[in-house]
């Protein structure tokens, strides 16, 4: 059997599916690795890596897409490169179904198997495949340091014969794995980290880190079963606003990571709220792609409102590759090898299997 991965658009996309140490996996499971010309050389991985590992490197991607009983990739093929693949076959990456309906749909009826690793259960069995969980953790991490350097003052107290700068305050919007990164990131950097969040199992975590969790009066535990955040009601989103709207006049820097799967990113942060802001902050909105959770937030643009700088884009893990790949391949293989049916070498997609079920686009 085979298992292939063809270059992503690069002015999209720099992340790649597989990585040289997962070839070595895939190999062990009985699968050839087929990869197309110069597949991660833009990330400094010579084929030559590859081959050492067993992969095979072809210069015509359709040789890959036509033989592939697996397709793993990042986001969704163009509609010339998904009318190649095999009949039968699996396709595997991240394939935005609310946004790809009828590409998906398409796709199903030349009997192609779509699996969209987004929608993988937060279950304890699926931790070592979840992509969201893996690239998330990234994102959040990225997020403080680009922030931070587009932010003109010191981030930690420092104490000096001159006098005493003080050290910046910052606020996390959205304390899931995204959020969580971004406290421990930013209080390693020595700021003032508060956080707020509408599930109130954040409380703990955010604590646990250091940060000061931002709670709103009379709030609800408002968590999906699958770990996720609910759309707040209409009383919430007022009470949060007057709590933000207080908490924003005396912080630097805010990270927002608030989305809700499948829908538009729920805005938070008004516009009334960033003309109340210090000079001098800066917004960076990781739901920048999803509509974001600013007033203000445009995608790959720095946006400056009354002083405050605004910044959004449509993929930060293109700013942090290599990591970002290095995770992503593990993941894959981990979902992969899940599928696999050791005992007679073939893949099984097992319905009775939650990880299958949900991730299986029909």
């Amino acid at each position: 059997m085979k298992v292939g991965s063809i270059s992503e658009d690069r002015n999209v996309e720099k992340r790649v599916a597989v990585t040289p140490d997962i070839v070595k996996k895939y190999i062990s499971l009985g699968f050839e690795v087929c990869l197309s010309e110069n597949y991660a050389s833009h990330l400094g991985i010579k084929d030559e890596q590859y081959i050492e590992m067993g992969a095979k490197i072809f210069k015509n991607e359709n040789e890959i897409l036509n033989s592939s009983d697996i397709l793993v990739q990042l986001g969704m093929l163009s509609d010339d490169k998904s009318s190649s693949l095999k009949e039968n076959g699996i396709l595997i990456g991240v394939l935005n179904p609310y946004n790809n309906r009828e590409k998906l749909e398409n796709l199903a009826k030349k009997k192609i198997n779509l699996f969209s690793l987004e929608l993988l259960p937060r279950i304890t069995r699926a931790q070592s495949m979840d992509i969201l969980s893996s690239q998330a953790n990234l994102a959040g991490y990225k997020a403080v340091i680009e922030s931070f350097a587009n932010f003109e003052k010191a981030v930690p107290m420092m104490m000096t014969a001159a006098g005493t700068v003080p050290a910046a305050k910052v606020l996390i919007v959205g304390a899931g794995v995204a959020g969580l990164q971004a406290i421990a990131t930013a209080k390693r950097m020595g700021a003032i980290v508060f956080a707020t969040d509408v599930r109130m199992a954040s409380k703990e975590q955010v604590e646990s880190l250091g940060g000061k969790f931002l709670t709103v009066e009379g709030s609800e535990n408002l968590e999906t079963e699958g770990g996720y955040a609910k759309e707040t009601s209409d009383d919430f989103k007022k009470k949060q606003e007057e709590l933000l709207s207080e908490t924003l006049k005396k912080i630097d820097i805010v990270i927002c990571t608030a989305l809700i799967p499948g829908k538009k990113a729920p805005l938070i942060i008004k516009e009334n709220m960033v003309n109340n802001m210090q000079a001098g902050s800066v917004i960076y909105d990781l739901a920048a792609i999803q509509g974001g959770n600013t007033a203000f937030t445009a995608v790959n643009k720095i946006i400056e409102k009354n002083g405050v700088k605004i910044m959004g884009e449509s993929n930060i893990l293109n700013k942090l590759p290599v990591s970002a790949s290095s995770l992503y391949a593990k993941n894959v293989f981990n979902f992969v090898d899940n599928l696999f049916d050791k005992e007679n070498k073939k893949i099984n997609i097992n319905l009775d299997d939650e990880i299958t079920e949900k991730t299986l686009i029909k």
